[in-house]
């Protein structure tokens, strides 16, 4: 049952049964990835708000759901400026209090954590500002963090004023897959890293777009595995030729100005390898490339996206050539080389659990979170930089200087 007040707050009467039969299942697959509580975190109460907008990116992947059954934190109202939208959340969560305007909520329930859970990018600067203004303590955003470097130079900027722990939903880097994959890389597993190389899924959405909405997933990979970039140059096309103005059009999902049907970029890492992402629209089978390669100067290790992704290693093997070497992939899990995977794949609940669970820790220990903003920044400035380099005609050195969408200067 659910009643709306004149200010446009909603109310549901949620029955305790109804409840627990609908946040059950959430708990259990929170409770299967969630760390040994640390101090302070394990008894503290948190409050949880929820920012999303149905029609202008929803509520993201399921981050209106990631404080569902973490059991120090309580999920206490939702804002969404879509009122069906809004009506479906509160159900959906278990919610009694729901407001169309997101600063009103926030001015009102004072939230402790944040999700800002819209796919679309043109309302994330904005809703990150709000939230840091008003005493928000942690916020987790949906991927890609924002439209422009300008924009996440103000989130940064912001966040650090307040001490706002922001973590990005760049879920791979709370993977104990991907901790694992560290760890074999430091040992030297491989050998010397000498190249990364990257691609999207390659479907309707190849090249600029698929740069910005997968793409930042691989490129935070490439900045965890192989360093930050020195330069990137980079090679945008349309219709076979280079992109030009009359080729700009405001991009999916908010993104933006935005061209391209196809994107070569290369970047020169500190670690001295080299970092390669391409992506063609309609070149993608289902997307089966999508994900990264790490080449050594032994062997390589190949993986994916996501909480548990699937990883692989090629051992002793420097032609990178199974054909010739005989040598098989052998698939990487959290317990390490050829073992088992004795955890269970969640889904992204699960994935969305460990960032929050993480998020919580980092406010506790005044520390960043894993998938801290400066990173999330980092993966922007990778992806401005492809567009930033065919503008220019020559390699974009890091920082960028141009802070702006450089396809708003393009001639």
């Amino acid at each position: 049952m659910q009643r709306q007040d004149r200010e446009g707050v909603s109310h549901r009467q949620w029955p305790r049964r109804e409840f627990l039969a609908v946040t059950g299942s959430a708990a259990i697959a929170a409770a299967a990835f969630q760390e040994p509580a640390r101090g302070a975190a394990a008894k503290a109460r948190y409050r949880a708000a929820v920012i999303g907008h149905t029609g202008r990116g929803d509520y993201g992947h399921s981050l209106d759901a990631a404080w569902r059954g973490i059991p120090n934190v309580e999920i206490v109202a939702v804002a969404d400026a879509d009122e069906k939208g809004r009506a479906a959340a509160l159900k959906r969560l278990g919610v009694e209090r729901g407001y169309a305007d997101y600063r009103r909520m926030l001015d009102e329930v004072k939230p402790d954590l944040v999700s800002v859970a819209p796919r679309w990018l043109d309302q994330h600067r904005d809703m990150v500002v709000a939230a840091a203004e008003r005493g928000v303590r942690g916020i987790y955003l949906e991927k890609p963090m924002c439209r422009t470097l300008a924009e996440a130079d103000e989130m940064v900027a912001v966040c650090r004023k307040h001490n706002v722990k922001l973590a990005i939903a760049h879920q791979t880097r709370y993977s104990p897959i991907a901790r694992v994959v560290g760890d074999l890389l430091r040992a030297g597993a491989i050998g010397q890293v000498l190249e990364l190389r990257g691609r999207g899924k390659e479907d309707r959405r190849g090249g600029g777009e698929d740069l910005w909405v997968l793409g930042t997933h691989v490129l935070d990979l490439v900045h965890l595995f192989g360093g930050k970039p020195q330069w990137c140059f980079g090679s945008v096309y349309e219709n076979g030729r280079p992109i030009r103005r009359e080729d700009v059009k405001p991009g999916a999902e908010g993104i933006g100005p935005l061209a391209g049907d196809t994107v070569h970029a290369m970047y020169r890492l500190d670690s001295g390898a080299t970092a390669y992402f391409d992506s063609v629209r309609n070149a993608g089978t289902g997307g089966s490339r999508f994900g990264l390669l790490i080449f050594g100067s032994t062997g390589i290790i190949e993986m994916t996206t996501g909480h548990l992704p699937p990883a692989f290693i090629l051992e002793s093997d420097p032609a990178w050539s199974p054909g010739r070497s005989g040598k098989k992939w052998i698939p990487i899990s959290s317990a390490g080389i050829g073992k088992p995977e004795p955890l269970k794949d969640g889904g992204l609940p699960g994935g969305n659990a460990l960032a929050v669970q993480d998020l919580i820790a980092a406010i506790e220990e005044d520390r960043p979170p894993k998938a801290d903003i400066e990173p999330g920044r980092m993966a922007v400035e990778m992806i401005a930089a492809v567009f930033e380099s065919q503008r220019l005609g020559k390699p974009a050195a890091f920082p960028l200087e141009n802070r702006e969408n450089p396809l708003t200067r393009l001639e």
